[in-house]
């Protein structure tokens, strides 16, 4: 049986005397959509700042499909695409640019980046945005052009903080399709962070994390078997309504 796409084990963090995140555990499967569910401040940029490993762990581990980020980081970035909260792009430079710039990072060949970064705007639909400069885009629009950048150097997990924040409804459906479908067509594996209950599908595996605590881990459908996701939140993390 294949290492799942991010297993996480016993993982804590400090600022000073805070504990942002306290013995957090969880893993994704491969080929699965995962949402990180919780309110603003619950963990979720902490941990996925540890998984990119922005900020270096001290304690637990992290692997990304079977490589452990402390001691062979290098083979962990590698299968790991990101698509952070706060935009990411170089608003000054093409699409292209900010692809192939990235697709350098990675060490593809100027060939083969060029290949793939046709490949992936297709897939995002942006192909006919590719000369295009980031900021003549909508908000829509950059965050495709975010999941194609984490998508060229072919990652085994994506992870998304917050992807939709601050999109149009329209625009927040669709980056949510796309991601869907993604996982579909290619096996990529998501982790998605979200505090919006309505990104959220039974069949979706779901962490729940409140105060920088694993409060659930499954799906939706057994977190809330009568369907009401909303009510199964409120009761789990007591947080008012």
């Amino acid at each position: 049986m294949p290492d799942p796409a991010l297993d996480i084990q016993h993982l804590s963090h400090d600022f000073g005397s805070f504990r942002a995140l306290d013995d957090v555990s969880l893993s994704v499967p491969h080929g699965g959509f995962t949402a990180l569910l919780g309110v603003n401040g619950a963990g979720k940029s902490t941990l996925f700042n540890l998984v990119t490993r922005l900020y270096n762990s001290r304690s637990g581990t992290i692997r990304v499909a079977g490589h452990d980020m402390r001691t062979d980081p290098g083979a962990a970035l590698r299968r790991l695409g990101v698509v952070f909260q706060s935009r990411a792009l170089d608003a000054d430079l093409t699409v292209a640019q900010n692809l192939m710039y990235h697709a350098a990072l990675h060490g593809m060949p100027r060939a083969a980046a060029r290949a793939r970064l046709a490949e992936v705007l297709a897939q995002v639909d942006l192909a006919d945005r590719a000369g295009a400069r980031v900021s003549a885009l909508s908000g829509g629009q950059v965050r495709r052009a975010e999941i194609a950048r984490a998508l060229i150097h072919r990652p085994q997990l994506m992870l998304l903080d917050e992807p939709t924040v601050g999109l149009d409804v329209k625009s927040r459906a669709e980056v949510l399709a796309l991601t869907r479908r993604l996982i579909a067509d290619q096996g990529v594996s998501a982790l998605w962070a979200t505090h919006i209950l309505d990104e959220i599908q039974p069949s979706d595996g779901l962490v729940i994390l409140h105060r920088g605590r694993v409060l659930f881990d499954g799906t939706a459908a057994t977190a809330a078997p009568d369907g009401d996701l909303t009510r199964a939140f409120l009761d789990l993390t007591g947080v008012q309504a």
